[in-house]
Protein backbone atom coordinates (compact mmCIF):
# COMPACT_ATOMS: atom_id res chain seq x y z
CA UNK A 1 0.00 0.00 0.00
CA UNK A 2 1.42 3.35 -1.01
CA UNK A 3 1.98 5.88 1.78
CA UNK A 4 0.26 9.26 1.43
CA UNK A 5 0.06 11.84 4.21
CA UNK A 6 -1.55 14.82 2.44
CA UNK A 7 -4.71 14.89 0.36
CA UNK A 8 -7.25 17.42 -0.88
CA UNK A 9 -10.96 16.58 -0.78
CA UNK A 10 -14.14 18.28 -1.96
CA UNK A 11 -17.24 17.72 0.16
CA UNK A 12 -20.87 18.77 -0.08
CA UNK A 13 -23.71 18.03 2.29
CA UNK A 14 -27.17 17.29 0.99
CA UNK A 15 -29.86 19.94 0.72
CA UNK A 16 -33.15 19.64 2.56
CA UNK A 17 -36.27 18.65 0.68
CA UNK A 18 -39.00 21.25 0.08
CA UNK A 19 -42.25 21.18 2.02
CA UNK A 20 -45.46 20.25 0.22
CA UNK A 21 -48.60 22.32 -0.36
CA UNK A 22 -51.47 19.86 -0.36
CA UNK A 23 -55.10 19.66 0.78
CA UNK A 24 -57.07 16.71 1.96
CA UNK A 25 -59.55 15.49 -0.65
CA UNK A 26 -61.40 12.31 0.29
CA UNK A 27 -64.83 11.07 -0.60
CA UNK A 28 -67.43 11.29 2.18
CA UNK A 29 -65.11 13.54 4.26
CA UNK A 30 -67.04 16.74 4.93
CA UNK A 31 -64.14 18.93 6.00
CA UNK A 32 -60.78 18.87 4.24
CA UNK A 33 -57.79 20.93 5.20
CA UNK A 34 -54.04 21.22 4.62
CA UNK A 35 -52.06 17.99 4.80
CA UNK A 36 -48.75 18.83 3.10
CA UNK A 37 -45.81 16.97 4.64
CA UNK A 38 -42.33 18.29 5.49
CA UNK A 39 -39.25 17.77 3.35
CA UNK A 40 -36.55 15.35 4.50
CA UNK A 41 -33.25 16.55 5.94
CA UNK A 42 -30.14 16.42 3.79
CA UNK A 43 -27.28 14.04 4.58
CA UNK A 44 -24.20 15.31 6.39
CA UNK A 45 -20.52 14.70 5.63
CA UNK A 46 -18.81 13.21 8.70
CA UNK A 47 -15.18 12.32 9.38
CA UNK A 48 -14.48 9.30 11.59
CA UNK A 49 -11.12 8.10 12.92
CA UNK A 50 -10.78 4.34 12.46
CA UNK A 51 -8.18 1.80 13.48
CA UNK A 52 -6.09 -0.15 10.99
CA UNK A 53 -5.27 2.70 8.57
CA UNK A 54 -1.94 4.54 8.31
CA UNK A 55 -2.23 6.27 4.94
CA UNK A 56 -4.57 8.63 3.09
CA UNK A 57 -4.17 6.84 -0.23
CA UNK A 58 -7.93 6.19 -0.46
CA UNK A 59 -8.51 9.92 -0.86
CA UNK A 60 -6.15 10.10 -3.82
CA UNK A 61 -8.58 8.06 -5.92
CA UNK A 62 -11.82 9.51 -4.53
CA UNK A 63 -11.63 13.22 -3.83
CA UNK A 64 -15.31 14.16 -4.12
CA UNK A 65 -17.65 13.21 -1.27
CA UNK A 66 -21.24 14.34 -1.78
CA UNK A 67 -24.11 13.44 0.55
CA UNK A 68 -27.64 12.80 -0.73
CA UNK A 69 -30.33 15.47 -0.54
CA UNK A 70 -33.60 14.94 1.31
CA UNK A 71 -36.76 14.12 -0.60
CA UNK A 72 -39.61 16.59 -0.90
CA UNK A 73 -42.64 16.33 1.31
CA UNK A 74 -45.85 14.82 -0.07
CA UNK A 75 -49.57 14.95 0.56
CA UNK A 76 -51.37 12.96 3.23
CA UNK A 77 -48.87 14.36 5.76
CA UNK A 78 -46.03 12.30 4.32
CA UNK A 79 -42.56 13.49 5.28
CA UNK A 80 -39.83 13.12 2.69
CA UNK A 81 -36.99 10.65 3.24
CA UNK A 82 -33.82 12.11 4.73
CA UNK A 83 -30.58 11.84 2.76
CA UNK A 84 -27.93 9.38 3.91
CA UNK A 85 -24.78 10.65 5.59
CA UNK A 86 -21.37 10.22 3.99
CA UNK A 87 -18.57 8.95 6.28
CA UNK A 88 -14.93 9.80 5.58
CA UNK A 89 -12.92 7.09 7.36
CA UNK A 90 -9.50 8.54 8.16
CA UNK A 91 -6.48 7.16 10.06
CA UNK A 92 -5.96 8.14 13.68
CA UNK A 93 -3.71 11.20 13.73
CA UNK A 94 -5.33 12.95 10.75
CA UNK A 95 -5.66 16.71 10.90
CA UNK A 96 -8.49 18.30 8.90
CA UNK A 97 -7.59 21.75 7.60
CA UNK A 98 -9.55 24.41 5.79
CA UNK A 99 -8.75 25.36 2.21
CA UNK A 100 -6.00 27.77 3.34
CA UNK A 101 -4.11 24.78 4.87
CA UNK A 102 -3.68 26.76 8.09
CA UNK A 103 -7.05 26.82 9.87
CA UNK A 104 -7.48 23.52 11.71
CA UNK A 105 -11.04 22.19 11.81
CA UNK A 106 -10.40 18.95 13.70
CA UNK A 107 -7.58 16.79 14.98
CA UNK A 108 -8.56 13.11 14.92
CA UNK A 109 -6.48 11.61 17.73
CA UNK A 110 -8.71 8.83 19.08
CA UNK A 111 -10.33 5.78 17.51
CA UNK A 112 -14.04 6.35 17.01
CA UNK A 113 -13.83 10.16 17.12
CA UNK A 114 -16.40 11.73 14.78
CA UNK A 115 -16.63 15.30 13.48
CA UNK A 116 -19.36 16.79 11.28
CA UNK A 117 -17.59 18.58 8.45
CA UNK A 118 -20.69 19.73 6.55
CA UNK A 119 -24.15 19.52 8.10
CA UNK A 120 -27.04 18.61 5.86
CA UNK A 121 -29.74 21.17 5.19
CA UNK A 122 -33.02 21.08 7.12
CA UNK A 123 -36.15 20.02 5.29
CA UNK A 124 -38.78 22.67 4.61
CA UNK A 125 -42.14 22.74 6.38
CA UNK A 126 -45.25 21.72 4.52
CA UNK A 127 -48.44 23.80 4.65
CA UNK A 128 -49.75 21.62 7.50
CA UNK A 129 -47.38 23.51 9.83
CA UNK A 130 -48.98 26.86 8.97
CA UNK A 131 -52.57 25.89 9.79
CA UNK A 132 -54.21 27.95 12.52
CA UNK A 133 -57.69 28.93 13.69
CA UNK A 134 -57.52 32.12 11.66
CA UNK A 135 -55.70 30.67 8.69
CA UNK A 136 -57.31 27.34 7.93
CA UNK A 137 -56.21 26.95 4.31
CA UNK A 138 -52.55 28.07 4.06
CA UNK A 139 -51.02 27.85 0.63
CA UNK A 140 -47.38 28.29 1.62
CA UNK A 141 -44.54 25.89 2.32
CA UNK A 142 -40.87 26.37 3.05
CA UNK A 143 -38.14 25.35 0.61
CA UNK A 144 -35.44 23.09 1.95
CA UNK A 145 -32.19 24.51 3.29
CA UNK A 146 -29.27 24.26 0.87
CA UNK A 147 -26.29 22.03 1.60
CA UNK A 148 -22.77 23.19 2.46
CA UNK A 149 -19.92 22.86 -0.02
CA UNK A 150 -16.31 22.96 1.18
CA UNK A 151 -12.77 22.22 0.06
CA UNK A 152 -10.62 20.64 2.77
CA UNK A 153 -7.12 19.27 3.24
CA UNK A 154 -6.35 16.07 5.14
CA UNK A 155 -2.89 15.89 6.71
CA UNK A 156 -1.75 12.74 8.49
CA UNK A 157 0.63 12.87 11.44
CA UNK A 158 1.31 9.34 12.56
CA UNK A 159 0.67 8.50 16.21
CA UNK A 160 3.86 7.08 17.72
CA UNK A 161 5.45 7.06 21.16
CA UNK A 162 9.06 7.48 20.00
CA UNK A 163 10.45 8.97 16.81
CA UNK A 164 13.76 8.21 15.09
CA UNK A 165 15.95 11.05 13.86
CA UNK A 166 19.30 10.97 12.12
CA UNK A 167 21.29 11.51 8.95
CA UNK A 168 20.78 9.14 6.02
CA UNK A 169 22.35 5.73 6.74
CA UNK A 170 22.54 6.39 10.48
CA UNK A 171 20.98 2.98 11.10
CA UNK A 172 17.40 3.99 11.88
CA UNK A 173 15.76 1.35 9.72
CA UNK A 174 18.18 -1.31 10.97
CA UNK A 175 17.27 -0.44 14.55
CA UNK A 176 13.54 -0.65 13.76
CA UNK A 177 13.97 -4.00 12.00
CA UNK A 178 16.08 -5.39 14.88
CA UNK A 179 13.63 -4.42 17.62
CA UNK A 180 10.24 -4.97 15.95
CA UNK A 181 8.47 -6.99 13.27
CA UNK A 182 8.62 -4.06 10.85
CA UNK A 183 10.59 -4.73 7.67
CA UNK A 184 11.74 -1.37 6.28
CA UNK A 185 14.06 -1.25 3.30
CA UNK A 186 17.73 -1.45 4.31
CA UNK A 187 20.64 -0.81 1.95
CA UNK A 188 24.17 0.68 1.94
CA UNK A 189 23.23 3.90 0.17
CA UNK A 190 21.52 7.05 1.52
CA UNK A 191 17.78 7.73 1.39
CA UNK A 192 16.74 4.09 1.32
CA UNK A 193 13.80 5.13 3.51
CA UNK A 194 11.47 7.29 1.43
CA UNK A 195 8.31 7.08 3.58
CA UNK A 196 7.75 6.78 7.34
CA UNK A 197 7.57 3.32 8.90
CA UNK A 198 5.99 2.22 12.17
CA UNK A 199 7.06 -0.63 14.42
CA UNK A 200 5.99 -1.94 17.82
CA UNK A 201 8.95 -2.64 20.11
CA UNK A 202 8.92 -4.25 23.53
CA UNK A 203 11.11 -4.15 26.65
CA UNK A 204 10.54 -5.17 30.27
CA UNK A 205 7.01 -6.38 29.63
CA UNK A 206 5.70 -3.25 27.89
CA UNK A 207 5.31 -2.25 24.25
CA UNK A 208 5.38 1.11 22.50
CA UNK A 209 5.29 2.39 18.91
CA UNK A 210 8.40 3.74 17.17
CA UNK A 211 8.26 5.85 13.98
CA UNK A 212 11.13 5.86 11.49
CA UNK A 213 11.23 8.81 9.07
CA UNK A 214 13.55 9.48 6.11
CA UNK A 215 16.97 10.87 7.01
CA UNK A 216 17.66 14.58 7.25
CA UNK A 217 20.59 16.41 5.66
CA UNK A 218 21.99 19.89 6.09
CA UNK A 219 19.52 22.38 4.61
CA UNK A 220 16.52 20.08 5.02
CA UNK A 221 14.53 22.94 6.55
CA UNK A 222 15.10 24.81 3.27
CA UNK A 223 13.90 21.90 1.16
CA UNK A 224 17.14 20.04 0.42
CA UNK A 225 16.93 16.28 0.04
CA UNK A 226 13.51 15.16 1.20
CA UNK A 227 13.41 18.34 3.28
CA UNK A 228 11.37 18.49 6.47
CA UNK A 229 8.40 16.89 4.67
CA UNK A 230 8.08 14.06 7.17
CA UNK A 231 9.11 15.78 10.41
CA UNK A 232 5.44 16.27 11.26
CA UNK A 233 5.19 12.54 11.94
CA UNK A 234 7.39 12.84 15.05
CA UNK A 235 5.64 15.92 16.46
CA UNK A 236 3.25 13.79 18.52
CA UNK A 237 5.99 11.58 20.00
CA UNK A 238 6.85 11.64 23.69
CA UNK A 239 10.55 11.18 23.03
CA UNK A 240 12.96 11.44 20.10
CA UNK A 241 15.72 8.89 19.48
CA UNK A 242 18.64 10.68 17.83
CA UNK A 243 20.92 8.14 16.13
CA UNK A 244 24.43 9.23 15.19
CA UNK A 245 26.59 7.13 12.87
CA UNK A 246 29.87 6.45 14.68
CA UNK A 247 31.58 5.51 11.40
CA UNK A 248 30.61 8.59 9.39
CA UNK A 249 33.92 10.42 9.90
CA UNK A 250 32.29 13.43 11.56
CA UNK A 251 29.77 12.24 14.15
CA UNK A 252 29.82 15.58 15.95
CA UNK A 253 28.96 17.48 12.79
CA UNK A 254 26.14 15.04 11.99
CA UNK A 255 24.64 15.43 15.48
CA UNK A 256 24.73 19.23 15.34
CA UNK A 257 23.18 19.23 11.86
CA UNK A 258 20.15 17.25 13.02
CA UNK A 259 19.66 19.48 16.07
CA UNK A 260 19.86 22.60 13.89
CA UNK A 261 17.33 21.25 11.39
CA UNK A 262 14.70 20.34 13.99
CA UNK A 263 15.15 23.75 15.63
CA UNK A 264 14.58 25.40 12.26
CA UNK A 265 11.46 23.30 11.68
CA UNK A 266 9.70 23.83 15.01
CA UNK A 267 10.94 25.15 18.33
CA UNK A 268 8.69 22.84 20.36
CA UNK A 269 10.17 19.83 18.56
CA UNK A 270 13.68 20.86 19.64
CA UNK A 271 12.61 20.88 23.30
CA UNK A 272 11.12 17.40 23.30
CA UNK A 273 12.94 14.80 25.41
CA UNK A 274 15.74 13.37 23.30
CA UNK A 275 17.87 10.26 23.71
CA UNK A 276 21.17 10.56 21.84
CA UNK A 277 22.80 7.31 20.76
CA UNK A 278 26.11 6.63 19.05
CA UNK A 279 25.30 3.80 16.65
CA UNK A 280 27.43 1.23 14.77
CA UNK A 281 29.91 0.84 17.63
CA UNK A 282 30.62 -2.72 16.46
CA UNK A 283 32.95 -1.12 13.90
CA UNK A 284 34.84 0.89 16.57
CA UNK A 285 37.51 -0.21 19.03
CA UNK A 286 37.41 0.63 22.73
CA UNK A 287 39.61 3.70 22.36
CA UNK A 288 37.47 5.20 19.59
CA UNK A 289 34.28 4.52 21.53
CA UNK A 290 35.55 6.26 24.66
CA UNK A 291 36.87 9.25 22.68
CA UNK A 292 33.67 9.82 20.67
CA UNK A 293 31.42 9.35 23.70
CA UNK A 294 33.36 11.90 25.76
CA UNK A 295 33.56 14.39 22.88
CA UNK A 296 29.83 14.22 22.13
CA UNK A 297 28.76 14.46 25.77
CA UNK A 298 30.94 17.54 26.23
CA UNK A 299 29.69 19.27 23.07
CA UNK A 300 25.98 18.38 23.40
CA UNK A 301 25.71 18.63 27.17
CA UNK A 302 23.75 15.41 27.49
CA UNK A 303 24.38 11.73 28.12
CA UNK A 304 25.26 9.71 25.04
CA UNK A 305 24.40 6.01 24.89
CA UNK A 306 26.26 3.52 22.71
CA UNK A 307 24.65 0.86 20.57
CA UNK A 308 25.01 -1.46 17.63
CA UNK A 309 21.69 -2.35 16.02
CA UNK A 310 23.39 -5.10 13.98
CA UNK A 311 25.08 -6.96 16.85
CA UNK A 312 22.46 -6.04 19.46
CA UNK A 313 24.99 -4.47 21.83
CA UNK A 314 23.36 -1.75 23.94
CA UNK A 315 19.93 -2.08 22.28
CA UNK A 316 18.12 -3.04 25.49
CA UNK A 317 19.63 -0.08 27.34
CA UNK A 318 18.41 2.27 24.59
CA UNK A 319 14.89 0.82 24.72
CA UNK A 320 14.83 1.24 28.49
CA UNK A 321 15.95 4.86 28.15
CA UNK A 322 13.08 5.47 25.73
CA UNK A 323 10.60 3.76 28.02
CA UNK A 324 11.37 6.10 30.92
CA UNK A 325 10.46 9.11 28.75
CA UNK A 326 7.10 7.78 27.54
CA UNK A 327 3.92 8.54 29.46
CA UNK A 328 2.73 5.53 31.41
CA UNK A 329 -0.74 5.84 29.89
CA UNK A 330 0.63 5.30 26.36
CA UNK A 331 2.50 2.11 27.19
CA UNK A 332 0.83 -1.19 26.37
CA UNK A 333 1.53 -4.04 28.77
CA UNK A 334 2.16 -7.45 27.29
CA UNK A 335 -0.25 -10.22 28.23
CA UNK A 336 1.68 -12.92 30.00
CA UNK A 337 1.18 -16.31 28.38
CA UNK A 338 -0.05 -18.80 30.93
CA UNK A 339 1.71 -22.15 30.71
CA UNK A 340 -0.58 -25.06 31.57
CA UNK A 341 0.49 -26.84 34.72
CA UNK A 342 0.71 -30.60 34.57
CA UNK A 343 -1.60 -32.41 36.96
CA UNK A 344 0.01 -35.36 38.68
CA UNK A 345 -3.36 -37.05 39.14
CA UNK A 346 -4.16 -39.24 36.18
CA UNK A 347 -7.75 -39.33 35.02
CA UNK A 348 -9.22 -41.34 32.16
Amino acid sequence: MKFLDLSKVYIRSGGGGAGCVSFRREKFIEYGGPDGGDGGNGGSVIAEAVDGLNTLIDFRYQQHWFAKSGQHGMGSQKTGKSGEDVILRVPVGTQILDEDQETMIADMTEVGQRVVLAKGGNGGWGNLHFKSATHQAPRRANPGQEGVERTLWLRLKLIADAGLLGMPNAGKSTFLAATSNARPKIADYPFTTLVPNLGVVGVDGVEFVVADIPGLIEGASEGRGLGDLFLGHVERCNVLLHLVDGTSGDPMGDAKTIIHEIQSYATELAYKPRVTVLNKIDALDDEERAFLKEEMETALGTEVLMMSAVSGEGVVEVLRALRTQIDEGRLRHKIAEETPQEDDTWQP
